[in-house]
């Protein structure tokens, strides 16, 4: 794989080298070429500068995928502003938190969101409509592209707040830049190339959809689904060739009605969010036979740090693969030491990926980045991931688990991933989260979340009882139809967690 350009330019370049003429946006509406999305962004720039912000203001913008969702990113840019987009699924309390720590001076929004809000929720920043935004979009003179430098800071991506007030995580042009085109590299993204964008984006891995699809001049189709079926449909309709989801969206479309002839033009799944099971990839492999899978492994803070290419998927089902280009990812041991060879140790990523740390948060900062170990190759402020990982002889990185979520039991230190996947394994639960509940006896006792039917309970403590040791097996089995979620889909474990522990 040729590694990609480690120069970053501004953000709100990336329509400038696509095709003029060849499809960037792609709505049920209208289909908007690179140069005219390019016009648009510029039009979109202008009128926000107009509106007389400072330099380095926030602004945030609270909408389902329209175009003014996805051109915004861009338009904040080159207007030397601060993009703050904010997951549409997020509640007015949520959303008046994001306004009020950010100290945004925008909102763009819908007058049906607007309606939501409360006096005081807007704190310091004014409304700025969907309609006007529409209207500025469509007429009037354009902004030239911007001048930025590399690091200055162009979004703040408030990550989903399970576990108490949601991070501002700062990132800068060339975090940005720098992410689409290694993606783009590894995923080899082409012109030709038609990605689906299901994923929220106010999610960083739903905002690179856009990113890196553009940095490799194809076409986005950005879609809001109600149903798995609707993601079916716009595949068929479509002729999508790049789609990216996380496990529980991915059980969905596998359990859906796929017409003969819907996948065909479907060339890779992305995945990210969490890891995918050996059984969820079977299936996957069926549904979409002409596809490859790229299992992926990312942090907000440094947005992607490993995949597994799809050769090495069927042998080595739960890899989480090699360093992105771009990236180097270290196993640390406490110590500070490389761990060795099938040692455990704490992931460490260093490179131009890492973000600038966290908004206004100087504690948190200081704890999750830190300076590299003295050996890193790259050097420079790391994201210390908190997640315990270890490599095998042929350089394949496998999960352990996060240090703050091992369960302590009958003196050993287990991790989650291992008792889900065991689970998983049984073809009884299509999804479970374990975590470990205080007991003054041994430590923690060992709860399992599964969704299923709870009449397999017997088959599965059969199942569990043959693969995993005995201080590994479940002191309880809490079954659901369903799971709480995060905002951006994925299973909300602190939350699960919580329930069980209060």
């Amino acid at each position: 794989m040729e590694e990609p350009d480690p120069i970053p330019r501004p953000l709100d370049h990336l329509f400038l080298h696509g095709t003029p003429d060849g499809p960037a946006l792609v709505t049920k509406t209208v289909t908007l070429s690179y140069a005219q999305a390019e016009l648009a962004v510029g039009r979109l720039a202008k009128a926000l500068w107009k509106l007389g912000l400072p330099s380095g203001a926030r602004v945030a913008t609270w909408l389902p995928k329209t175009i003014e969702a996805c051109l915004m990113p861009l338009a904040a840019v080159r207007t030397g502003l601060v993009h703050i987009p904010v997951n549409p699924v997020l509640r007015r309390g949520q959303v008046a938190y994001i306004l009020a720590d950010s100290g945004a001076a925008l909102l763009l929004t819908a007058a049906s969101r607007a309606a939501t809000l409360e006096a005081g929720d807007l704190a310091s920043a004014v409304l700025w409509m969907e309609s006007d935004a529409i209207g500025a979009r469509g007429t009037g003179a354009a902004l030239a592209p911007s001048t930025a430098r590399a690091d200055d800071l162009a979004a703040i991506l408030y990550t989903s707040g399970s576990t108490g007030r949601p991070k501002g995580v700062m990132l800068s042009h060339a975090n940005l830049w720098l992410g689409a085109v290694s993606v783009a590299s590894y995923l080899k993204l082409s012109p030709d190339d038609r990605t689906l964008a299901v994923l929220p984006l106010g999610f960083d891995y739903g905002q690179n959809q856009l990113f890196s699809t553009w940095a490799a001049g194809g076409a986005v189709v950005p879609f809001d689904y109600l149903m798995p079926r609707d993601v079916v449909r716009a595949v068929e309709r479509e002729r999508i060739t790049t789609l990216a989801a996380v496990p529980p969206l991915w059980l969905q479309l596998i359990e859906s009605d796929w017409p003969v002839g819907s996948t065909d033009s479907l060339r890779r799944l992305t995945n990210s969010g969490g890891a995918l099971t050996p059984g969820l990839i079977d299936r996957m492999g069926a549904v979409f036979p002409n596809a490859d899978i790229y299992p992926m492994y990312g942090l907000t803070e440094a947005f992607r740090s490993t995949y597994l290419d799809p050769q090495l998927v069927a042998d080595h089902p739960t890899s989480m693969g090699r360093a992105i280009p771009l990236a180097e990812i270290m196993i640390v041991q406490p110590d500070g030491t490389e761990a060795a060879t099938g040692q455990p140790g704490e992931l460490v990523h260093a490179g131009p990926l890492v973000a600038q740390g966290y908004w206004q948060d100087l504690e948190r900062t200081a704890q999750r980045f830190r300076a590299a170990p003295s050996w890193s190759r790259l050097g420079g402020t790391a994201v210390w991931s908190g997640d315990t990982v270890m490599r095998d002889a042929d350089g394949l990185l496998y999960f352990v688990g996060r240090e703050d979520e091992m369960i302590k039991t009958s003196g050993h230190r287990v991790s989650p991933s291992e008792i889900e996947e065991a689970a998983l394994a049984s073809g009884l639960v299509a999804e479970a989260v374990a975590y470990g509940v205080p007991d003054q006896r041994i430590g923690h006792a060992i709860r399992l979340v599964a969704r299923g039917d709870a009449a397999d309970e017997p088959a599965l403590l059969l199942h569990l009882k043959n693969e995993l040791p005995g201080h590994m097996q479940p002191r309880l089995i809490d079954w659901r139809h369903d799971m709480p979620r995060n905002a951006n889909g994925k299973v909300d474990r602190a939350a699960i967690r919580a329930e069980g522990t209060t």
